[in-house]
């Protein structure tokens, strides 16, 4: 199972610039709004796209996706696990949460 991190965690991680974001919802959601410099990334993509986008194995990435009962961060988290991503977490409360909170988006 991924790890997991908080929002605060998060928001301070994005702050500094020592996390690469990835959204796993992708497509038109992500053009609407995602976290600050989330890069799109669904699960269907992952085996696919993954050493493109994220050619730093070590690198520390958070996957995150709608919310609690969305699926698509935890798969994407899994299968980047699997391809031998060695710091990987999931934000679970997703960008529900975040934008709850008040915190800032961007669109494409």
């Amino acid at each position: 199972m991924t790890a997991l991190i908080t929002r605060d965690e998060l928001r301070a991680a994005i702050d500094t610039g020592t996390v690469i974001v990835v959204d796993a919802l992708g497509g038109e959601y992500h053009a609407k709004q995602h976290l600050p410099g989330a890069l799109a990334l669904t699960p269907a993509e992952t085996d696919a796209r993954a050493a493109e986008l994220l050619p730093d194995r070590d690198a520390a990435i958070v996957t995150y996706c709608s919310n609690p009962a969305c699926p698509n961060s935890g798969q994407v988290a899994d299968r980047l696990t699997a391809l031998g991503y060695t710091n990987v977490r999931k934000y679970r409360e997703g960008i529900e949460d975040w934008v709850d909170a008040g915190l800032p988006t961007e669109s494409a």
